[in-house]
């Protein structure tokens, strides 16, 4: 909660903290700013203080040696020095009376109470004020009770504080802070730099498998991994924040390798000849197996770290996304190869996939004419 009068962000806080407080998820409610503190303002009356030579100067020292101390001597201590402070007593530095009788020394060597050229009195002063761009801020911090996410109790509350922050006066606003704000902060720049890795690795791909389709059919399984991702997030209760999302994009470079093995060697079969169909079972069939063991031995790899705070959400996200996408790449990948190209059992043209088949020649025997000569065959002795 930020504004720029002290008294109203404290007011506007405690408000807010009704708003916070209504969330089941969350338990006790606390301000980083301490409660107001009993201070004592000492107003300087300067035409008396000139008048009898006392400066402001004067004043803060006197003041200040008597609720600091000023250091009269150092004690030795074995290889230690010890200094010695002298200064009043807690009960006279709690009293404002007995400040009001603290002598100053005036012109001519004359004694003058503080009282005479100063006022003081008790005042309610905030002992510490944080600032967030330079503006008072108050930060509310509730610890969460359960299972719960940070980003889903934020978005739950995101209605009522929306409204709240409709209600507020021009200057005064609320920001979001805690892990959500510093897992957007560390989300930006690797959403920034997404779209440029996946122009380089469609650049890459294209170069490789020279063909739009190919190219589509190798994208095509990596989104669909993400329901792995999410099967097994959700019973291990790992967030999908920032460590997590490295894991989607580590999980995205290892299913687009799987589905180009794949891809190349269906069409390196077709190049020898064989027809079409029987060369994505077969392809299918040679790559499974270094498929299903590059995926059991990075899964295998990654549990020593899924018990980890920091690197569990990581894991889990690319154990769940490997195993469902190698099932993706050796089962959904061919089934598209077969449907997007319309490839029937019984197809054993072994032409480009991107040429229409060519119409069947007739290789029935003509007939034979009468007038025609036929050779006789005469066997030899």
């Amino acid at each position: 909660m930020s504004g720029p009068d002290i008294a109203k962000v404290r007011d506007l806080a405690q408000k807010l903290a009704g708003i916070v407080r209504s969330s089941p998820d969350l338990g006790n409610v606390v301000f980083d700013w301490m409660e107001p503190a009993r201070v004592v303002k000492v107003d300087v009356l300067q035409d008396k203080a000139r008048q009898l030579g006392v400066t402001s100067e004067d004043i803060a020292s006197t003041l200040n040696s008597v609720l600091e101390g000023t250091p009269i001597t150092q004690v030795r201590d074995s290889i230690y020095l010890v200094s010695v402070t002298g200064r009043a007593t807690a009960a006279e530095r709690a009293s404002i009376d007995t400040l009001r009788d603290l002598q100053l020394t005036a012109l001519g060597g004359q004694a003058v109470p503080l009282g005479a050229v100063a006022n003081l009195r008790y005042e309610l002063e905030q002992p510490t004020i944080w600032r967030r761009a330079r503006i008072p801020t108050i930060t509310l911090k509730a610890g969460i009770v359960g299972n719960a996410q940070p980003k889903t109790v934020v978005d739950q509350l995101a209605p009522k504080v929306a409204e709240f922050t409709k209600t507020l006066p021009a200057g005064y606003s609320v920001h979001i802070g805690g892990s959500v704000e510093e897992s957007a902060k560390s989300q930006a720049p690797i959403v920034a730099v997404v779209p440029l890795m996946l122009f380089v690795m469609a650049t890459v791909l294209m170069i490789q498998l020279q063909s739009f389709h190919r190219l589509f059919l190798v994208f095509a399984v990596a989104p669909l991994a993400v329901i792995g991702v999410v099967m097994a997030l959700l019973p291990s209760g790992a967030p999908l924040g920032f460590v997590a999302i490295l894991g989607v994009l580590a999980l995205i470079g290892i299913l687009v390798r799987n589905s180009v093995i794949l891809i190349v060697q269906i069409e390196d079969l077709r190049k020898e000849g064989r027809p079409a169909w029987d060369a994505v079972v077969e392809a299918t069939e040679h790559r499974m197996r270094p498929i299903l063991l590059t995926a059991a031995a990075a899964s295998l790899a990654l549990i020593p770290i899924a018990r980890e705070i920091f690197w569990g959400p990581m894991a889990y996200a690319m154990m769940g996304g490997i195993i469902v996408g190698t099932l993706l790449t050796l089962l959904f990948l061919p089934a598209l190869y077969v449907a997007w190209f319309r490839i029937h059992p019984d197809h054993n043209d072994n032409s480009s996939m991107h040429e229409p088949a060519a119409p069947a020649h007739d290789i029935s025997p003509e007939p034979v004419s009468a007038a025609t000569p036929v050779p006789v065959l005469e066997p030899q002795i």
